[in-house]
């Protein structure tokens, strides 16, 4: 767990998650959550890839899905292309196959070599970055790389309709993550806001997987994040919303530890009672 008064790094502006050791280590959990909620599957199209199909992992991190997938698909002969991409390095593994590569570049301008290249593209929980502008451009660009036949997967979280309100404190960070929404013209509405701008875009096929994953769970069975690993989510955005004001419920960096400290005690004593959403949203280019 970072401690509170841990420096952390930031690789955008746009992006208001650090890219450093802590936030590794919550992603692989994160990763570890959201394939749990789906039924432990990797991924939800139906196609049948084939050996030398492309793939690509928009948003890749700490490329722990692109890994299990590669393996997972190798172990039923299928050997994948896959490229990896991010907008930082800072997280790629040190160590993957030769059919995998990884590189910095954003989704919003990918390289014009790449149209009509991949079979599949998948990405995942970029939606703290992405306005409807940087939306447009996204699936614009994804459509465009995938050749015809291709599917995009998109999954990602709840951040409008949010259940994630135990108590008083947790009820205050809720509505500061609203307020840092707003303030940054972000869609949180995910689940409602992409399938039809991926239909407006031309992909057909669409359609939306909804599942819900507890929150506060604790002990040998691990199910969905434990209120203290939800509450990293809120550390990595401290820097974010003390530079905002705190929105009117903090007004320093000591004040927000201890508003997140106290949302993780609610959390941890009403697991019944939280829960993310998430979202798998598929489309078909024709």
């Amino acid at each position: 767990m970072a401690e509170h008064g841990q420096k952390r790094y930031y690789a955008s502006e746009h992006y208001p998650l650090p890219a450093d050791e802590v936030e590794t280590a919550r992603l692989n959990l994160q990763h570890q959550v959201i394939v749990q909620s789906f039924e432990n599957r990797l991924s939800l199209v139906p196609v049948e890839l084939k050996s030398g199909d492309r793939v690509l992992e928009s948003a890749a991190g700490t490329g722990i899905w692109a890994l299990e997938f590669f393996q997972e698909m190798k172990k039923n002969g299928i050997i994948l292309d896959v490229e990896c991409i991010d907008i930082s390095d800072r997280q790629f593994p040190a160590k993957y196959p030769s059919n995998i590569r990884f590189s910095v570049h954003s989704v919003t301008d990918l390289p014009a070599e790449w149209s009509a290249r991949f079979a599949y593209v998948h990405q995942r929980m970029v939606l703290a970055a992405m306005n409807e502008t940087r939306w447009r451009q996204t699936i614009t660009e994804i459509f465009r790389v995938l050749a015809s036949g291709g599917w995009v997967e998109l999954v990602e979280t709840e951040a409008k309709h949010c259940h994630f309100d135990a108590g008083p404190s947790s009820t205050k960070l809720q509505l500061i993550q609203f307020g840092l929404y707003n303030d940054k013209g972000l869609r949180g509405d995910t689940g409602a806001y992409l399938p039809p701008l991926l239909e407006e875009i031309g992909f057909v096929d669409v359609r939306c997987e909804v599942r819900h994953s507890p929150i506060g769970q604790s002990g040998e069975k691990h199910i969905g994040f434990s209120g203290d690993e939800w509450g990293q989510v809120w550390r990595g955005l401290k820097r974010s919303i003390v530079e905002a004001g705190g929105y009117g419920f903090v007004k320093s960096s000591e004040e927000y530890e201890q508003l997140v400290d106290e949302s993780v005690a609610e959390w941890d004593t009403n697991p019944d009672k939280v829960y993310n959403i998430y979202y798998t949203i598929l489309g078909r280019k024709p």
